[in-house]
């Protein structure tokens, strides 16, 4: 399957994400069998934040991954295309300054961010290096990108089992808990069709980051990609 087959205008993304919003967390702590809680909490220690640094966390839905930089004193601000999923987070957590935004549009200044962060979202994002490159725009001269993203297992066998999972165990166990499950038919259809690690981190160059790196979470289930931008 190829990218191109599924590409979608990100409103009508906004719009899918919207119908799973109130769920959302609950499906998907199912069906990552509790390893998103593992990787949240990974992809917090990768940005590295202190206390009042300022961070962007873009495709940041209901703020699962926004709230524990919050509480340890980071100015966190969650951006996301779907105005449901930010509806729900707000409910939940009314003093973080939610802000609806394209990705490949951001509503904010040069350099503004001392760190941006995207946790399953590059992937849903049409233009993959356009929206790496206003990542960049975004962020302060040696300030960080941290990209949590879906990969390709190392290990074939494992390999195997997983894409097994993905394509006849995934549907029927989002069925079961969602209301909407063509949202992660979608889910796993894009993971397919997905850049590996290597792939991956060069467009992260190509964007334009330095520095860059990443590491396989879960066997490469998920991967970690790190980045820098450029001093001068």
């Amino acid at each position: 399957m190829s990218r191109a087959s599924l590409d979608k205008d990100p409103r009508e993304v906004a719009e899918m994400f919207d119908g799973v919003a109130r769920r959302y967390d609950r499906t998907n702590d199912v069906i990552s069998l509790g390893q998103d809680r593992h990787w949240r909490r990974a992809t917090i220690a990768a940005v590295g934040a202190e206390r009042g640094d300022t961070v962007l966390d873009l495709a940041a839905g209901t703020g699962t991954s926004s709230e524990p930089m919050a509480d340890a004193g980071v100015r966190v601000l969650p951006c996301d295309l779907s105005q449901g999923m930010l509806a729900v987070g707000k409910r939940r957590r009314p003093d973080l300054p939610f802000v609806a935004g394209n990705a490949l549009q951001l509503p904010f200044a040069d350099e503004s961010f001392d760190a941006v962060t995207i946790s399953f979202g590059l992937r849903n994002i049409p233009d993959t290096a356009a929206a790496l490159a206003e990542m960049l725009r975004v962020t302060r001269p040696g300030g960080r990108l941290v990209v949590c993203e879906f990969s390709t297992p190392k290990n074939k066998a494992f390999r195997s089992v997983y894409a097994n999972y993905l394509v006849r165990a995934l549907p029927p166990v989002a069925r079961a808990v969602s209301k909407e499950p063509d949202a992660y038919v979608y889910l796993a259809e894009s993971i397919q069709a997905w850049p590996d690690q290597r792939e991956l981190g060069l467009l992260v160059k190509r964007a334009g980051w330095e520095q860059v790196a990443f590491r396989n979470l879960s066997g490469g289930i998920v991967a970690l990609h790190r980045g820098v931008k450029p001093t001068s």
